[in-house]
C-alpha cells in the first residue's frame, strides 16, 4: 500500500502523487522551445519530483532529447579546479546511466570517448558539451539535444558561478544547434542572490518558472488517492480546512494526510472527519519537522524579520512587497513570504503564521499570575460550562482586565516589539487557555495581513475572535463587516473583535453590535505607550 511521502523525493509506486500533468506540459513545452530555465523556490516544495517525473515525460515523449541530471548540492566549499572535475565525473556517470537504460551496455567507443575528454575549467566544459553533442549524435544517427538538469544549483562554489553561467550564456547565444539545447536550474538562491559581487548579472537569458502550491483540486486529487486504495473517506469540510491552513504547500498537505491516515489510529471504516483534522493541526502546530525546522531557523537569521513579520501580520495597510528591500527579498527566498495579489507581503500560510507567532511569543512572558485578579479564584477551566461551552465573552472582558491590571509592565515583556505586545500577549493568553481545556485553535488568515481570526474548536462548536491594530475609525469599522463575512461563511452566529490602540491617548471601548443577523462582541484595548515618569527604575 502506497503512502504520504514526507521525505525527500516521492515515488509513483510508493506515494501518492499529485501529477501536475499542466505544469509539466508547460515545462516540457519550454525544454523544447530550447530556454534555458530557473526554477529557485523554498525547501520541500516538490521540485526535485516535479523535476524527475517532466525529464521522465520528455524522454518517452522523444528520444532525442538526452537528459543529464546533476546536484550541485555537496561542491559548496570546493576550489574551483576540483568543482570542475567533481562535474565532469559526475556528468560521465550521468551519461553512462542514461546510455545504458536506452541500450544493452556501453560501447567501447563511448567509455574511449570519456576517458579521452576532462573538464577543468568553464571553456574546457564548453568545449566538452560541443564534442559530446557530436559524438551521441552519430552514436545514436540522430542529433541529440542535451538537456543539462542541476539540482540544489545555489551549491556551486561562490568562485565558480560567474564564469560557470558566463559560459552557458555563450552557449545559448551561439547558434540554433547549440551543444547545450536547454538548461534547468533548480535551487533556492536566485542568481542575483548568488551573483556575490553584486556586477550586472551573467545569465541575463535566463526563463523564469514558477513552480505553485498544490490548488484545492489538486489537495482532493491527493487524498482520493488513498480512498481510492484504502476505502476511507474525508469529509469535504477536511479537504477545504487542509488546503485553506497549508496554502497548498506540499510538504504540510502530506504530513497532516499522514497524521490522519498513519498516525492518529483512526478505524478505517470511519470517515476521517473535522475532530481528526484538528487534532493533525494541533500535532503539526507543535512538532518540529523538517519543514518547520527550515522555518524557525529562516525567521530567527535576522532580528529584524520579527518587527516585519508582525506588522505584516498585524496591520491591514501592510508591507508593500518590494524585493529589493533585502528583509523582504530574503523572508522570499525562505518562502516565508509571498506577492498578494493588491502587491503587499502576506505570510503564505496560516499554519506558518501560527508557528511564527509562536516562535516570537516569549514561552514566559512573566504576567501569566496576573490572568486572574488575586480578588477572584477563577481560573481557566472556570470559563467553560457544565454543558461544555466556551463562555468567551467572559474570557475577553478578563483579558480586558488583565491589560488594565498590568498596565505599563507589559512594555517589560522580554523581546517583543512594543507595537506587536497587545497580540502576543492575547494570542498566548487564549492559548494557555485551549491547551488547559485541550481545544483546538487555528488561525484563520483571511488575507494573509491586517487580520488574525482565531478559530477555536472545543466540542464540536466554533468560536472566532478576530485580532488587529488600530489604524483609524474607517478600518475599525471595516474590520466589523469582514468578521460578518466570515463569521456567515463559518455558519457562526456571534463574533469577538479586539483591536489594539497605541495612540498616545487611546480609548477604551467595548461594544455589542447587531450586523445582518449576527452579534459582533467589540473590545478597543489601549496599549501602554511608556513607564510613568512616577514608577523609578528597579
Amino acid at each position: 500500500m502506497r503512502s504520504f511521502g514526507t521525505r525527500g523525493r516521492v515515488y509513483p509506486d510508493r506515494h501518492y502523487i499529485v501529477a501536475r500533468t499542466e505544469e509539466i506540459r508547460d515545462f516540457i513545452n519550454r525544454i523544447k522551445e530550447g530556454r534555458y530555465i530557473v526554477l529557485f523556490a523554498p525547501r520541500q516544495t516538490g521540485k526535485t519530483t516535479f523535476f524527475r517525473f517532466t525529464t521522465e515525460e520528455l524522454t518517452n515523449q522523444d528520444q532525442s532529447f538526452f537528459p543529464i541530471q546533476l546536484n550541485f548540492e555537496s561542491y559548496n566549499n570546493l576550489p574551483s579546479s576540483d568543482f570542475y572535475i567533481s562535474f565532469y565525473k559526475e556528468t560521465c556517470k550521468e551519461i553512462e546511466n542514461v546510455i545504458q537504460t536506452r541500450t544493452e551496455g556501453l560501447s567501447e567507443e563511448t567509455v574511449q570517448f570519456l576517458e579521452d575528454q576532462s573538464i577543468v575549467d568553464h571553456i574546457s566544459m564548453r568545449r566538452f558539451f560541443e564534442s559530446l553533442t557530436d559524438f551521441l549524435s552519430i552514436q545514436q544517427e540522430v542529433r541529440q539535444k542535451i538537456v543539462l538538469i542541476i539540482d540544489e544549483f545555489d551549491g556551486i562554489p561562490q568562485t565558480a558561478v560567474s564564469d560557470f553561467l558566463h559560459s552557458l550564456r555563450h552557449i545559448y547565444l551561439s547558434d540554433n544547434q547549440r551543444c547545450i539545447h536547454s538548461v534547468c536550474m533548480v535551487g533556492v538562491k536566485s542568481i542575483t542572490q548568488l551573483n556575490y559581487d553584486r556586477s550586472i548579472s551573467p545569465f541575463n537569458i535566463q526563463d523564469e518558472f514558477n513552480l505553485p502550491n498544490f490548488t484545492l483540486e489538486q489537495v482532493q486529487e491527493l487524498l482520493s488517492q488513498y480512498t481510492d486504495e484504502v476505502g476511507q473517506p474525508f469529509d469535504q469540510e477536511v479537504i477545504i480546512s487542509l488546503h485553506k491552513q497549508t496554502a497548498g504547500q506540499p510538504f504540510l498537505v502530506n504530513r497532516a494526510a499522514q497524521i490522519m491516515t498513519e498516525e492518529l489510529n483512526i478505524p478505517k471504516t470511519d470517515t476521517i472527519e473535522m475532530a481528526h483534522f484538528a487534532d493533525a493541526h494541533t500535532q503539526l502546530l507543535e512538532e518540529r519537522n523538517t519543514n518547520i525546522e527550515h522555518l524557525l531557523t529562516n525567521i530567527r537569521r535576522d532580528r529584524r524579520f520579527e518587527r516585519l513579520l508582525m506588522k505584516i501580520a498585524s496591520y491591514e495597510r501592510g508591507v508593500p512587497f518590494i524585493l529589493d528591500d533585502d528583509r523582504i527579498n530574503e523572508l522570499t527566498m525562505y518562502g516565508v513570504i509571498k506577492r498578494g495579489p493588491d502587491r503587499m507581503c502576506q505570510i503564505v500560510n496560516p499554519i506558518y503564521q501560527h508557528r511564527i507567532l509562536q516562535a516570537f511569543k516569549p514561552t514566559i512572558n512573566g504576567l501569566e499570575n496576573d490572568y486572574f485578579s488575586e480578588e477572584t479564584d477563577a481560573d481557566f477551566i472556570d470559563y467553560v460550562t457544565p454543558s461544555g461551552e466556551i463562555e468567551l465573552e467572559s474570557l475577553l472582558n478578563n483579558f480586558k482586565d488583565f491589560i488594565s491590571r498590568v498596565g505599563f509592565r507589559i512594555l517589560q515583556v522580554p523581546e517583543t516589539p512594543q507595537e506587536s505586545v497587545g497580540q502576543n500577549l492575547l494570542y498566548a493568553y487564549l492559548d494557555h487557555f485551549i491547551r488547559t481545556i485541550n481545544a483546538s485553535m487555528f488561525l484563520e488568515v483571511q488575507t494573509g495581513r491586517g487580520r488574525i481570526d482565531l478559530l477555536i474548536l472545543y466540542n464540536s462548536r466554533k468560536y472566532i475572535v478576530e485580532t488587529k491594530i488600530w489604524e483609524g475609525e474607517r478600518y475599525h469599522q471595516a474590520g466589523k463587516m469582514q468578521l460578518v463575512a466570515y463569521l456567515k461563511s463559518e455558519k457562526v452566529d456571534k463574533g469577538y473583535y479586539v483591536v489594539f490602540d497605541h495612540r498616545t491617548n487611546p480609548e477604551s471601548r467595548v461594544e455589542t453590535d447587531t450586523i445582518e443577523g449576527v452579534t459582533i462582541r467589540s473590545y478597543l484595548i489601549p496599549v501602554v505607550q511608556s513607564k510613568p515618569s512616577s514608577i523609578s527604575e528597579s
